[in-house]
């Protein structure tokens, strides 16, 4: 039921991008960067609320799918292949693994643009921007690639069986789309959905994976703003 609310979600806003007066006002050269996306992520906006009423009619406690703060010092579980021993605090390992993962897009972006000084400085007014729109991704995603499944397999398929699902889905949406490209990027994106999972389920809340999640969003977003800089000679 999920599933079949979130398809239709993003078949309707689909249909909506595809009209040509959104790809007009929305999606044409000498769109402001800020109008563009806004525009995009009000319909993303949507996507998440439908699936947040569908979870609601199914679970009727937000703590039920997770849309909670979650205990931030929730125990790690255990990971040897990672050297996470578990039973320490989740706070720390948020924060690293934010960092590590905003790092990971960070490096290969800065090689990849090479902004000079004068375009990160034209580019510095669009950083409110960026960081709402990292944020809201951030959020949307988590409601529709980990809440929706996590909430409704994890107790039925098991907590190993429903991570990877969304490890798999997660990772194929970002390789169908392009971003980040290729094998590597789906690998990437793969192993952060299987980080995002587990902080979810061992916090029994969002805050952990919007977090993570959000960090590496802010440089993809940056990278945004630079190349519509460069693009536009704003």
């Amino acid at each position: 039921m999920v599933l079949l609310v979130l398809f239709a979600a993003l078949g309707a806003t689909a249909r909506v991008r595809n009209t040509a007066w959104f790809q007009r006002s929305f999606n044409s050269e000498g769109v402001a960067f800020v109008v563009g996306y806004l525009a995009l992520y009000v319909l993303d906006t949507g996507v998440a609320l439908a699936v947040i009423a569908a979870l609601w009619f199914l679970k009727r406690r937000r703590s039920e799918f997770f849309l909670v703060v979650g205990d931030l010092d929730a125990p790690i579980k255990r990971v040897r292949w990672l050297g996470i021993r578990g039973g320490e605090p989740w706070t720390p390992f948020a924060f690293i693994f934010a960092s590590a993962a905003g790092l990971c897009v960070l490096v290969p972006t800065v090689l990849a643009l090479r902004p000079s000084p004068e375009t990160l400085l034209r580019a510095l007014p669009l950083l409110p921007a960026v960081l709402l729109f990292s944020a809201v991704n951030a959020f949307t995603e988590e409601v529709y690639f980990r809440a929706s499944f996590l909430a409704t397999l994890h107790e039925t398929i098991g907590r190993a069986h429903t991570l990877l699902i969304t490890i798999v889905f997660f990772a194929l949406a970002h390789y169908l789309y392009g971003s980040p490209p290729g094998i590597l990027g789906a690998a990437m994106t793969g192993f952060l959905a299987y980080l995002l999972g587990k902080s979810m389920l061992e916090t029994r809340g969002m805050l952990w994976a919007w977090f993570i999640h959000f960090v590496p969003d802010v440089v993809v977003f940056a990278s945004y703003a630079i190349l519509f800089v460069q693009k536009s000679g704003r």
